[in-house]
């Protein structure tokens, strides 16, 4: 089973009132947050990079789509920080690996399997809903019954950010997660083709999607409810660069790439029962 792998070695930054994971500092003073996510929970800041934010939405997402509670998200979310700093690790402890450091040679997969975030993220899932009464365990005793940890104590740590940042991920604390991204470059892909390209891509995360293309040109994905909707807009805000998506709009709010604002009220372009992309 998974064990606990060595510090990584990656530069931290500041954060007020949370932890920073592995947040490197430009140089220019106006691009200093270029590459950031930042999660504002209750009073609690948490700031990861951009592909530890990717993975953190993934983990979000996969609960969403199983139908679990945001308390699978904080478990999960929890022990991938514990484990791996959310990042897909390519070694650890033995044949520890990816995002959990889960092991092959204790049945968690092929080493292809485990690298691929959204195969450990399931396996992750799948092996939780077998403990019994999970949904109401404690954080610290549901990451240890799935993971067999050396160090069990260290996954409560990490509780309170994995908290702050499922509450926002699968969509609990609205407009809550944001990321302060380039602007995507190049010419624009036709609509219809982008919207094929986006169901694709949310499919095995979120399940079938409805992506609509409006007479805008602009993209509209069916939420379903209101929470779903954040989770979808925050999950697309953290991957808007290798989704090539320069704003996501939702419930009168919108995010655009290149600014560092976060969500920002919008007159139009965030129709309440779509998340609109341009």
């Amino acid at each position: 089973m998974a064990k606990r792998v060595a510090a990584v070695a990656v530069p931290v930054g500041l954060v007020v009132g949370g932890v920073a994971y592995g947040i490197s500092r430009h140089s220019s003073k106006d691009e200093k947050t270029l590459g950031e996510c930042t999660t504002h929970v209750s009073g609690l800041t948490v700031v990861l990079t951009d592909a530890q934010a990717r993975n953190a939405s993934l983990i979000s997402a996969v609960s969403v789509r199983r139908g679990m509670p945001a308390h699978a998200a904080t478990i999960g979310l929890a022990t991938a920080l514990q484990e791996s700093k959310l990042y897909d690790l390519r070694g650890g402890d033995r044949d520890s690996l990816g995002l959990f450091q889960q092991r092959p040679s204790e049945g968690w997969g092929t080493r292809q399997q485990v690298l691929d975030p959204l195969y450990a993220t399931n396996a992750f899932y799948d092996a939780l809903e077998k403990v019994p009464g999970w949904e109401t365990l404690a954080v610290t005793k549901a990451a240890q019954d799935v993971q067999h940890s050396g160090f069990p104590e260290a996954y409560a740590s990490y509780e309170k950010d994995a908290r702050a940042l499922a509450s926002a991920l699968t969509g609990y604390s609205p407009a809550a997660f944001s990321c302060h991204l380039p602007a995507p470059a190049g010419r624009a892909t036709p609509s219809v083709r982008r919207a094929e390209s986006l169901r694709r891509a949310l499919r095995p995360v979120f399940g079938p999607v409805s992506v609509s293309v409006g007479a805008d040109g602009r993209l509209a994905v069916a939420s379903g409810t209101v929470p779903r909707g954040w989770a979808l807009a925050s999950y697309l805000v953290a991957h808007a660069q290798t989704l090539h998506i320069g704003r996501v709009g939702y419930r009168e709010r919108a995010w655009t790439a290149g600014s560092s604002h976060g969500w920002e009220r919008a007159s139009s372009g965030s129709a309440t029962d779509s998340v609109v992309i341009d």
